[in-house]
């Protein structure tokens, strides 16, 4: 038995290296206008038709075989069973840790791997506890044999997707088949062996189970996705990013780089300089309102967040992140459990159809016992689904003031367009406004039919593009109330759509993708997001301020808009999720405004212009200046916001519009100061009595 396996491993090891040495090196730079993070990171998919099957299949496999197990395994075994059992598999694993820091000559990774097997499996009574780490400090370190291979000056050859393995490379299959063969159990045969190798696996893929499911709901292509984060990730390791402490360098030092790197940024001067030229034109509305910015506005700050520490406006943004509710996912049970009874998992999903022969669209939804309670209806950001952390937040504090609470996803988003009808293309708030009203209808009034509730007073809440549409549906409901809402609360919106996006362009076009240390400061970048959202889990975890320069705060924001903006071409293009496109090539060349001039302005064969009125709070003065159901939160901070927006959003509405000295865009969401008046806002006894009146 020991003969046969080492001779399939050799044969294994043969065919790798053979296949490995006609790879040749793949270029990282492209002609595109933004990042194309996959290739950058993975190389040309040259098997993208069959990896896309394979990771079709593969998706097919977890959803049908292998969640079934993981969620039976986390149904028996209680989450701190489970953790002390991946405890004990991650100290079996030390001999390949070590074999990896040996070939990479990391005498001191090898001399701590050592230290901390020797003393979590007599201390730790075999590795259920981690004794090293809470009394000597020894942090484990994740080393694989594809990192030593790396060391060793292996290229990684073509990005492929192996059945049952997911994302993989050459040099990744060759580390997993040199990891196997450290495994000393790979060489004892026995039933009881195969059965206990069996339950560390299932309890060790238990783990990735809700990464996966994330990834599922939340993107419109998980194959695109996956391979970016695989990507990402594996260069992180290779590179050993994951062992440096880069949550501790010095911001001023970063800032420095930034500002010697700025003078590189000759490809992209032009096009930042004609964003610059047209923020002067649309720094206020004076000539389209005919009105002139109101010299009396003293914009003076109506909640003061003290200690705020601010960094820079899109850093301060990223403040959003730290928006979390304790007890949310406070559970004994695994997250895949049957029995786990948290927040998250009360909050349930419906479907409603809108439209014949179009996708039923999804909503979450958590109900009050009182059937007469009333109902909070919640608008994300743009891009963001039902799933979004954020409104997962918010339900839990509007459910703990006694509202019921819907969440819909962003209008802006892949699911809905595929629920609205062919040819629809978001991005137009008035246009936006019926459909996001008739989406909301048919939700009350399913769950009204369906479940026997009769809601006693309806609230609207929105943050950022979500609450630009929660004040159009305002707007929409003050000339004819269809829906019943009383109030609208809109936290961060544009003021002027047009020149919000023309900043998230602008700070797309900051970072040249073609500088020589791009690819290392991204996943440097990217690092960070990963060591910050582990000490964000710890119980006493306190910070002043994130620790990324400016630069790095547009690489995160450029990501993560042009994700979603990437998500919802895909689907209005109608790209299958199996076949080989070259629709990313048209993407990474698309910039918001691109995406105006081609979906919103083609065949009125208008420009940019023609929409900054009627895509900005100006559109709707009338209901702003008349009505007084409505409250707005901005920051005089907000980096898609300017001075002269803000003084004439005062001047409609001085008694509505309350201001935060910080925070930038939805960074002060996580503040006590924004809750507590957001709350009293939001309490039961005013909304019944401002009804009343």
């Amino acid at each position: 038995m020991i003969k046969r396996n080492k001779f399939q491993i050799s044969i294994l090891l043969i065919v790798c290296l053979a296949f490995n040495l006609f790879i040749p090196v793949f270029s990282t730079t492209t002609d595109c206008k933004y990042c194309d993070f996959s290739t950058m990171y993975v190389g040309e998919d040259k098997y993208e038709g069959f990896n896309r099957k394979m990771f079709n299949f593969n998706s097919k496999m977890n959803k049908y075989v292998a969640r079934p197990i993981q969620i039976l395994w986390s149904s028996i075994i209680p989450k701190y069973g489970i953790e002390r059992i991946q405890s004990v598999y991650n100290n079996i694993e030390y001999p390949k840790r070590l074999a990896s820091c040996l070939l990479q000559k990391d005498l001191e990774g090898a001399k701590s791997e050592t230290k901390r097997f020797l003393t979590n499996t007599t201390l730790g009574l075999g590795g259920l506890f981690d004794p090293a780490k809470k009394f000597f400090k020894l942090n484990p370190v994740s080393e694989t044999m594809e990192q030593a291979l790396c060391k060793c000056k292996m290229k990684s050859g073509p990005y492929f997707v192996m059945p049952f393995l997911s994302s993989s490379s050459p040099r990744s299959l060759l580390g997993r088949l040199l990891e196997a063969a450290l495994d000393p159990s790979v060489y004892l045969a026995s039933p009881i062996t195969s059965l206990i190798k069996f339950g560390f696996l299932v309890n060790k893929t238990s783990y990735t189970q809700p990464l996966i499911q994330m990834i599922e709901s939340n993107y419109a292509d998980p194959y695109d996705i996956s391979k970016k984060m695989y990507g990402i990730e594996n260069y992180i390791k290779t590179q050993d990013l994951d062992r440096k402490n880069l949550l501790s360098t010095d911001a001023k030092l970063m800032e420095q780089n930034i500002i010697a790197n700025t003078e590189n940024l000759t490809p992209i001067a032009k096009q930042i300089k004609l964003i610059e030229e047209e923020e002067a034109v649309l720094a206020g509305m004076e000539e389209l309102t005919g009105k002139t910015v109101c010299a009396e506005c003293d914009l003076k700050p109506d909640i003061v967040l003290s200690d705020f520490n601010p960094q820079s406006p899109v850093v301060d943004s990223m403040r959003t992140a730290l928006f979390d509710h304790p007890d949310i996912k406070k559970t004994f049970w695994h997250e895949l459990s049957i029995w786990n009874r948290s927040f998250d998992k009360r909050v349930k999903t419906g479907s409603v159809n809108v439209y014949p022969n179009r996708n039923d669209y999804c909503f979450r939804y958590v109900l009050q016992k009182d059937k007469t309670a009333p109902v909070a209806i919640f608008y994300p950001s743009i891009g963001e689904g039902v799933n979004s952390h954020h409104a997962t937040v918010f339900a839990k504090i509007f459910y703990d003031l006694g509202y019921s609470v819907v969440i819909q996803g962003s209008h802006f988003q892949w699911e809905f367009a595929k629920s609205m009808q062919e040819g629809y293309y978001p991005g137009l708030p008035a246009k936006d406004c019926e459909n996001v009203k008739l989406v909301t209808s048919k939700i009350l009034d399913k769950i009204q039919k369906d479940k026997g509730y009769n809601f006693s007073d309806k609230v609207l809440v929105g943050t950022s593009f979500g609450a630009m549409a929660t004040l159009f549906v305002g707007d929409s409901e003050y000339k004819n109330k269809s829906i019943g809402i009383s109030k609208f609360i809109a936290i961060s919106p544009p003021i002027e759509l047009v020149y919000a996006i023309q900043q998230v362009d602008k700070n797309s076009s900051e970072f040249d993708k073609n500088l020589p240390d791009a690819k290392n400061k991204i996943a440097t970048t990217a690092a960070k997001v990963m060591q910050i959202t582990k000490l964000k889990d710890e119980p006493d975890f306190q910070f002043k301020e994130l620790p990324f320069s400016e630069e790095e705060g547009k690489i995160i924001t450029s990501f993560v808009m042009r994700q979603k903006l990437s998500d919802l071409i895909f689907t209005i293009e109608q790209i299958s999720k199996t076949a080989k496109s070259d629709i990313y090539k048209t993407i990474n060349n698309m910039s918001f405004r691109d995406y105006a001039e081609k979906y919103l302005l083609a065949d009125s064969g208008g420009n940019l212009d023609d929409l900054r009125y009627d895509t900005s709070l100006y559109s709707i003065s009338e209901f702003l200046k008349e009505s007084n159901d409505y409250i707005i939160y901005e920051s005089l901070n907000d980096f898609l916001i300017n001075k002269n927006q803000l003084e004439q959003l005062k001047r409609y509405s001085p008694n509505n519009v309350v201001c935060l000295d910080n925070g930038s865009h939805l960074g002060f969401l996580y503040r006590k100061e924004f809750l507590d008046e957001l709350k009293n806002k939001l309490r039961i006894d005013k909304v019944l009595a401002y009804t009343t009146d």
